[in-house]
Parts: C-alpha cells; sequence; structure tokens
C-alpha cells in the first residue's frame, strides 16, 4: 500500500511540475478589422518581474537590440506606415551608457496593413527582441507570427459564418464592438501608457480572465464548504489526538504566556501557509484553464472515483493508508530545532500523520474547486486550512481549554466511518461526471438516486447501531449527537426517494444528474414537464434542461435566431459543470424564466467540454488557452474566453444577429431569479430597440 499511499500524496502537489524553461516575456498576438479594407495587427508582450523589452525605435548597434518586426512578402496585403508601439519609459542606462527607451511590465505593438485579397490569407512573419533587467541581459529571442486574416464581406452580402467555425465570424465584427467587449478584460495592473488616441484594447489571456459578481457567490460557498469540511477532518481520529500533542509541545518550548501565544500563532499560520502555498504553486503552474479541463476530463473523474472508494473502505476499517515512515520521522526530527524553523516543521508533521483522513477530503475539495480557475482551489484550501488551524492555534494558546475536550474514544472512529460514507457518496459524483462527458448512459439520474438512497439507508442504520465495523468499539447505548446524526440521515434519504419519479431536488441540484439525463425524457415532475411546442431543425431538446428547443451549434442557431427575429442568448456550460446545473434546476425551472427561454429568446447552449474531436486540418495551438485546440469543448473554451474574458461556468451573454457584443452586461452563476428575469428583460428590451435592417 506504500506505493499507493506515495502516489496519492504526491498526485496533487507534483501535477504540472513537468515544464520547460519560460522565457521572461510572452507574447500575444490579435487582430483588428477596419474600414476601407483596413487591419490592425496587435502584438502585446507581457513582461515578467523587473526585466525591460526594448522600443522598436532605438538605433541599432549603440545600444540595446531594439524589437523589431519582419513580414513575409505576399500579394494579399501590404504594410502601410511603419510599427506603431505605445510609450515607453526613457532612462539613462548605466550599462549601455546611453538613454534608452524600453517597456515593463507590458507593451503593445501595432502594424497596419490592407488587404488585397478578398479571400481568407496568412500574414506570418517573425519578431525579434532583447530583454536585459539590472544584473544582465539576455540573448535576442525570435518568435514567429501567424495571423489568420477574414476580409469582412459587405454587410449586404453578408453570410452565415461557415459550419463550426464561430471564431472565424466573431472575427470579423466591427472594431468599435470588439473593443468594448474586451476592454472590460483589460487588467488594472498593466502598466500600459498607450497614447489617447492610440489606445487598443488587449486580446484576453489566461492570466486576465476576470470573476463575476454571480461566481463571487459561488466562492462564498465553497469557501464555507472548505471550512466545514476542515472542522470534520478536526473531529477525525488522525486529528483530533494530535491535539493534546501540540499543547505539550508548545508548553514545554515557550517560557511564558506571551511566548507561547506568539509561538500558537505562528504555528497556525504555518499551517494555512502549508496547505494554500502548496495548492497555489500547483495551480499557478498548470493555469486557470487547465484546471478547469482538469476537473471535466473524464479519465480525471474516474481516477478521483475510484481513489475515493479506496478511501471509503479504508475510513470503514478494511486497512489503513498512512505515508512512508521516513517522511514523518524527518519531519518531526526537524521540528526538534526549535524557534520559527522547528513550530513550521512540527505543522508539516501534522500535515503528514494527519494524510490518511485529511487526505481524500483535501483531494474533493480542490476537485470541486478546480473549475473555478486559480482562485477556486486557493479558496477551498484557505477555509480549509483556517478550520484546522484555529483549534490548534487557541488551545496551543490557551492549553487550560484542554479540560474542556472530549476525551478520545470510539466516537472518533465513528465519524471516521460516517466521513467514509459521505466520500463513497460523493465518489458517485465523480463517476456521473465522466459518463456525462462521454453521454454513454451508465449512471442515468434515476440510478444514480438510487445508489444515494441505499448509501443513506446504510450510514442511518450503522448510527442506530445494528451493525458495527471493525475498529469500532462495543457500545450499549446510542448518545445523543449520534442519534440527531441518524435523523439527519434518514431526513435526507427520505427526501431523496421522490427523485425517483421526477422530483426535481433542488437541494442538491449540480450533485445528482441533470433531469433530462433519466429514462424516462423529461421526467416527471411539472418543471420536467415542459413540451416543445414546434420542433426545430438543428435543436436538441432531448438534451437540453427542461425540454427546451436549445442549439448546440452556434451557426445553426444564428440561423434560426434571424429567422425568427429573437436575440440569442449564449450559455456557456458543461456536462460536468455543478453551477451550471444549478441554475438549471433551481431558476431556469421558475415558470416564467422558463417561458421566456421558450419563447423570447434562441438558447444556444455551449458545451466546453464536449469532447466530440475536430477534423485533423481544423485543430491548431490557442495562444489564449495556451494549448492545441482539439474538440469541440476546446473549440468553444476559447470562444468564450476570447470574445468574453472569462473561462468559468455558467456563464449567459445576451447577443443581437450582427455581431457578439452583449447587449448587456453578461451574467454568471447567480440563483435570484427576480435578478435573472430583471436581466433577460433588460436583453429584451436592448434587442428590441437595436436598428432595423
Amino acid at each position: 500500500m506504500k506505493f499507493l499511499n506515495t502516489a496519492v500524496f504526491l498526485f496533487l502537489m507534483l501535477a504540472g511540475q513537468a515544464q520547460a524553461f519560460k522565457s521572461p516575456v510572452s507574447w500575444r498576438f490579435k487582430i483588428n478589422y477596419l474600414e476601407n479594407n483596413e487591419a490592425e495587427l496587435v502584438f502585446t508582450a507581457r513582461i515578467e518581474g523587473d526585466w525591460h523589452l526594448y522600443s522598436s525605435t532605438l538605433p541599432v548597434g549603440s545600444g540595446p537590440i531594439p524589437t523589431s518586426f519582419n513580414f513575409e512578402e505576399s500579394a494579399d496585403y501590404k504594410l502601410v506606415g511603419k510599427v506603431k508601439e505605445g510609450v515607453a519609459k526613457e532612462e539613462f542606462d548605466p550599462n549601455f551608457n546611453m538613454v534608452v527607451k524600453y517597456f515593463g511590465k507590458s507593451a503593445e505593438f501595432r502594424q497596419r496593413i490592407r488587404m488585397l485579397s478578398s479571400k481568407p490569407f496568412v500574414a506570418k512573419g517573425y519578431l525579434e527582441y532583447m530583454v536585459c533587467n539590472d544584473e544582465t541581459c539576455l540573448p535576442p529571442t525570435a518568435v514567429d507570427f501567424e495571423f489568420q486574416i477574414v476580409p469582412p464581406q459587405p454587410k449586404e452580402e453578408t453570410q452565415l459564418p461557415v459550419e463550426k467555425d464561430p471564431i472565424n465570424y466573431a472575427a470579423s465584427r466591427d472594431t468599435q464592438a470588439s473593443e468594448e467587449v474586451l476592454e472590460e478584460t483589460t487588467s488594472a495592473d498593466d502598466e500600459m501608457a498607450m497614447a489617447p488616441d492610440e489606445a487598443v484594447s488587449e486580446e484576453v489571456t489566461t492570466a486576465q480572465l476576470t470573476t463575476s459578481e454571480g461566481e463571487k457567490s459561488s466562492f462564498t460557498g465553497l469557501f464555507i464548504f472548505s471550512f466545514l469540511g476542515g472542522l470534520a477532518a478536526l473531529l477525525t481520529p488522525c486529528v483530533f489526538p494530535m491535539i493534546p500533542l501540540t499543547v505539550s509541545y508548545f508548553t514545554k518550548q515557550s517560557q511564558n504566556r506571551a511566548q507561547g501565544i506568539s509561538n500558537a500563532l505562528i504555528y497556525g499560520l504555518s499551517i494555512m501557509v502549508l496547505y494554500v502555498g502548496v495548492t497555489y504553486t500547483i495551480t499557478r503552474l498548470a493555469g486557470p484553464a487547465a484546471m478547469n479541463a482538469f476537473s471535466t476530463n473524464p479519465y480525471v473523474n474516474l481516477l478521483f472515483f475510484a481513489l475515493l472508494v479506496i478511501f471509503a473502505i479504508s475510513f470503514f476499517g478494511a486497512f489503513e493508508i498512512t505515508l512512508p515512515s521516513s517522511w514523518v520521522n524527518k519531519a518531526d526530527s526537524a521540528s526538534e530545532r526549535g524557534g520559527v524553523i522547528g513550530i513550521f516543521f512540527m505543522a508539516f508533521t501534522l500535515a503528514l500523520v494527519s494524510f490518511s483522513c485529511t487526505g481524500p477530503i483535501i483531494g474533493t475539495l480542490l476537485f470541486e474547486a478546480f473549475s473555478g480557475g486559480i482562485k477556486g482551489p486557493l479558496i477551498g484550501m484557505t477555509g480549509f486550512s483556517l478550520a484546522l488551524a484555529i483549534p490548534f492555534t487557541l488551545f496551543a494558546a490557551f492549553p487550560g481549554w484542554l479540560n474542556s475536550l472530549p476525551r478520545s474514544g470510539g466516537w472518533l472512529n465513528s465519524v471516521k466511518v460516517v466521513l467514509g460514507f459521505i466520500e463513497l457518496a460523493l465518489a458517485f459524483k465523480f463517476l456521473s461526471t465522466a459518463d456525462l462527458v462521454w453521454q454513454s448512459g451508465i449512471l442515468l439520474r434515476e440510478y444514480f438516486i438510487l445508489i444515494w438512497i441505499a448509501i443513506g439507508i446504510l450510514l442511518t442504520i450503522y448510527l442506530l447501531g445494528f451493525y458495527r465495523l471493525p475498529h469500532d468499539s462495543k457500545s450499549e447505548k446510542i448518545g445523543v449527537g449520534r442519534l440527531m446524526l441518524a435523523v439527519i440521515s434518514l431526513s435526507f434519504t427520505l427526501y431523496l426517494i421522490p427523485g425517483l419519479w421526477g422530483a426535481p431536488l433542488k437541494l442538491i441540484s449540480g450533485l445528482t444528474p441533470p433531469m433530462w439525463y433519466t429514462e424516462a425524457p423529461l421526467g416527471k415532475s411539472k418543471t420536467a414537464q415542459h413540451s416543445v411546442s414546434e420542433y426545430i431543425e438543428g435543436a436538441h431538446p432531448e438534451s437540453c434542461p427542461h425540454g427546451l428547443n436549445c442549439f448546440h451549434d452556434f451557426d445553426k442557431g444564428l440561423a434560426y435566431a434571424k429567422v425568427v427575429n429573437k436575440p440569442i442568448l449564449l450559455d456557456f456550460t458543461g456536462w460536468g459543470c455543478v453551477n451550471c446545473r444549478k441554475m438549471e434546476e433551481k431558476v431556469w425551472s421558475d415558470p416564467r424564466v422558463l417561458s421566456k427561454l421558450q419563447n423570447d429568446f434562441v438558447l444556444i447552449s455551449l458545451y466546453v467540454d464536449e469532447r466530440t474531436p475536430l477534423p485533423v486540418d481544423q485543430q491548431y495551438y490557442s495562444e489564449i488557452l495556451g494549448q492545441k485546440i482539439r474538440n469541440i469543448g476546446n473549440y468553444w473554451a476559447e470562444f468564450q474566453a476570447k470574445h468574453y474574458g472569462t473561462n468559468s461556468q455558467p456563464y449567459y451573454v445576451i447577443i443581437g444577429h450582427e455581431d457578439l457584443t452583449p447587449l448587456n452586461k453578461p451574467e454568471a452563476y447567480n440563483t435570484n431569479i427576480e435578478a435573472y428575469l430583471a436581466w433577460m428583460e433588460e436583453g429584451i428590451s436592448k434587442f428590441r430597440s437595436l436598428p432595423k435592417k
């Protein structure tokens, strides 16, 4: 089991470590389409730390190498003027003994071209740059660039975009609309000193993806859920007995009360630094797009399903999962050094010793938080580690409080068994996500609910003492706390039963498969009995919430919206998106919202985790996501990030027919039905006020 234990522990810590050397400058490329058959090619540089990128106007040969742009000759276009750049800083540089012009943090260069061809073409070449800091300079670096240019067609001849190519359609929208959408995503920290008449909004990069107001409430829920997870971990037999040991350690190390309190605070802070620090390292290396993709990857979900089942069996007492003893011994030896370092390693020892109980909880929390990009895991681990650190800190600072703690005993193992049942139930949530992404129909909604009912019954009769597991102590009486847990477990189990016949089960919306994923299409409940008034070619009511006529193809949805003259509601969603299911089951189920979705909008649901592969000749590398676009889900994910500055789901945008400009502020996760209705009404009003053609 040691191999398994080590592999599980290192799984999260080492993810994304294998990474090649990264240049301090990263480049992003973008096209702005202008009038008179002209376009503007935008080169945006992100500069890390204190490195400097030099101006393109520096004289060659007298100092640092200037940034230069070299275009391949082509009959499809010609350059208009020279490269323009933002306002650079000018300072005397003693290293070169001259005044230099340079950019820090970020820089933008633009080259205008005139399109000589009416057919799509490629403008390519390479740029060369040099970077220095106060101590050293790096050798000149060349970067290839390539712009896929689609000359806009005259408005009176505007055609539908090519099948499955919404990005080319989006790229041909007018420049002003592009800048209005992307301007909101520009980071306030960017030192982009552009001249007022030359200000151009930047291409959205992974680091710039934004968080909406609606997502903040989701993060609040994640923090609370993680905090409760930390409290649950505290009550396990791996952690609870460590409290008196920790108090004893600080009592011996502290010479007076003030020092004891100070050491206790350092200890609590060390716990948080350990958990949050490791999480930050992993998420920062991988990036938010990778974390989001990770959370919906079916193979990863299957792996977590298997791991949680193994952990649940361990919690039931079949075997014990521990880390190699050498790790614990080394950390424990380091804790004897005293001082801040000793206290830190004392916290590290706690993390190692308690892993067999905290590991499954941490893994579940992190996985649930991955879809929140970088912020999600950090918020989750902050909540978990805070709940774990507060009791240890308080008891270490005030050792007299130990007398009020219950003694260790069989109740600790009962807590561990209860957590085992919870882990087993959550394991099937990961199996369900993989099943949904693959659309295999193995774990339909009824089967999922039936499994949870069975787990709930087993948990209830365990709490009532009808059977014991290997490490349970003999107990003639059922305590009040255990009885109350049994009542809660039984009540929750009874609540699940109507779900077998189509009840929405809003209390756990997002955890269960969606209501349309069932043996009985459209379910049996009132909210699920939404009838499709007419068959619409290209729509998919069989796989849309509440049987709505939604489209999964942007082009077909756009074409239909033009025919019926209705605004488009873009629904960026995912098969494995928990908050998407919550919105559909808590908000979209409201009769007023459902009526508007049916009658006043054309709904286009774009699944960012759809695994259907793209043809090989349509696959390409995305600078925005930092990965190759291999399937339809990748395609929609880039589409969302490129044009709306976010990679989180759910995300709702109301647009017209001519471009992708939002008619009002996009909406995210927000279960306030009245606010959502007001947002829909505003979008409808804005659409009706658009100029008629």
